[in-house]
């Protein structure tokens, strides 16, 4: 039998870590992040990560080739034989494209790419709502997670502070950013009969309940 492959598609913020750790939990495949591949890489200095630092150094964004060659790594190793739950890639149509040849050539396919959707106004609240205590990093919400005391930590009673990567305006352009490329993948994935749509706006449990019913569909 093929294993099973799924791609998990998502804007910051749309709670894509917290669904993805629901998912290993529930189908036993492990979540590869393309993050933590890149960071391991880089922190054992391997021979691809040595490749891959040239670029990151001046700047440039990694070729495809090389990010390909360090996936397929890691999906060569023993605990992905049955599958597993992909995050962070393929980014482009063309890693896409790659991949599924790959996957071909391992006996494997993906199934299904689940896409959490939540309204970018929705996404710009959750995350510039953050703030965070100066003394022992204590995170508050505006929302969901308020202080007792506004603009102060409940632990220490030191300065909350917002964050440069939490700032309204450096959200919106990480949600502009990730729109952009993501769009074409979207496309891909859609135009290939294998993108689930899921209402990132409901409680995380009825997501998770959703994501999981869409999922275990796909994967009969």
């Amino acid at each position: 039998m093929a294993s099973s492959f799924i791609v998990l598609l998502g804007p910051p913020g749309a709670g894509k870590g917290t669904q993805a750790e629901v998912l290993t939990d529930k189908l036993g495949l492990p979540h590869i992040s393309s993050g933590d591949i890149f960071r391991e890489n880089l922190k054992k200095q391997t021979e691809l990560g040595q490749k891959a630092q040239v670029y990151m150094n001046r700047g440039e964004l990694v070729p495809d080739d090389l990010t390909i060659a360090m996936i397929h790594e890691r999906l060569s190793q023993p605990d992905a034989a049955r599958g597993a739950i992909l995050d962070g890639f393929p980014r482009t149509p063309a890693q896409a494209e790659a991949l599924a040849k790959m996957l071909g050539e391992m006996g494997g396919q993906v199934k299904v790419v689940p896409y959490i959707a939540v309204p970018d106004q929705e996404l710009i609240e959750r995350l510039s709502g953050r703030w965070t205590c100066r003394s022992g990093g204590h995170v508050y919400h505006e929302k969901n997670n308020p202080p007792k005391v506004a603009g102060k930590c409940d632990v220490d009673g030191s300065v909350l502070y917002q964050r440069e990567d939490d700032r309204p305006e450096t959200v919106s352009n990480r949600i502009r950013v990730y729109s952009q490329q993501t769009a074409p993948l979207i496309e891909y994935y859609h135009s290939h009969g294998l993108l689930a749509e899921v209402d990132g706006t409901k409680p995380i449990s009825q997501v998770t309940d959703e994501m999981l019913k869409t999922v275990q569909e796909h994967l009969k």
